[in-house]
């Protein structure tokens, strides 16, 4: 990101730690912007982030520009289209734009599985103090979205759509690279085009970044240098749900119901149940005992003969 042929002293180093943490990871991408922190995930959205540093003319320190557009935290969403900053020596103390839209939206949702920052800017343009005209730069559509899903995969998408005028002159973006514009008197402004960054829970986009040095050298303004962030999105994905387990069956009454277990165990000699009903008694049992019967008959009767006789 650092260019030989921009100033960094000393008081810019806060803006160039910004921009050195929007490329590192997504986790610190935004730093100091809003996120949803409901223990589900993450999510945010931004249309604007300025992090310039002014120099006045008739004073020896820096004003900071730190203003943004649409920045928005999960379940939120903003739709602004113009954005305006007041700075002490310049321009008088009055208003000066900052950025005019036709479309400035912003949005960022959290459920239990997934979430979501989404940007889409059209028809922007971006002023800096000092220089009202031309604009720092003008821009068709831009747009950032940051998806995460529980579980899944996180994403990040970001384009640049139409055409893309810099200090008053059309120049051709590389996706996914760097380009420069020089305008001699003015200034110079690098473009970062299509930034995303992906992990296993988090993902960023940002539409394009820019490193701005300009010397305006009107409305006391000496020069601008730092960064303009234009359409970015964040989020950090909900935890993945637990694997679920088979409920035991339950008996009516509440209680667990157990199965007994079955037993395939047959009596010895592979008896059916008519067999079992006969008490294991032998054939030949019904005649033994009618025998037995006569024989008792015979007995009392012989006992009943000898009584009557004896009398």
């Amino acid at each position: 990101m650092n260019s030989n042929t921009f100033r960094t002293p000393g008081r810019r180093l806060a803006a160039a730690a910004t921009v050195t943490a929007l490329a590192a990871a997504p986790a610190l991408l935004g730093a100091g912007a809003a996120h949803a922190t409901g223990g589900t995930g993450q999510a945010s959205a931004t249309v604007l982030r300025t992090g310039l540093d002014v120099s006045l003319l008739d004073k020896s320190v820096d004003v900071p520009l730190a203003v943004s557009l649409n920045e928005v935290r999960a379940p939120h969403s903003a739709d602004r289209t113009a954005l305006s900053a007041r700075l002490d020596g310049v321009a008088g103390g009055k208003p000066f734009p900052v950025l005019g839209a036709d479309v400035a939206q912003a949005k960022a949702t959290v459920t239990d599985r997934r979430a979501e920052g989404s940007v889409r800017v059209v028809n922007a343009r971006l002023h800096v103090p000092g220089l009202p005209a031309p604009a720092l730069i003008e821009v068709g559509t831009v747009t950032a979205r940051a998806t995460c899903e529980a579980g899944g995969t996180p994403t990040a998408a970001a384009d640049v759509l139409g055409a893309v005028t810099v200090l008053g002159r059309r120049v051709t973006l590389t996706a996914g690279g760097t380009t420069e514009v020089k305008v001699p008197g003015v200034g110079e402004v690098r473009l970062d085009l299509a930034q995303r960054a992906t992990t296993t829970r988090a993902a960023a986009a940002t539409a394009l970044q820019l490193k701005v040095s300009v010397n305006p050298l009107k409305l006391n303004v000496a020069d601008v240098e730092g960064t303009v962030t234009l359409a970015e999105a964040t989020c950090d994905s909900p935890p993945a749900p637990a694997p679920s387990h088979p409920a035991p069956s339950h008996h009516p009454s509440g209680t667990t119901s157990h199965a007994a277990p079955v037993s395939d165990t047959k009596p010895q000699g592979g008896g059916t149940g008519t067999d079992l009903a006969e008490t294991g008694g032998d054939p030949a049992t019904p005649y033994i005992a009618a025998g037995a019967v006569a024989l008792l008959a015979a007995g009392g009767g012989a006992v009943l003969v000898a009584r009557r006789r004896k009398n």
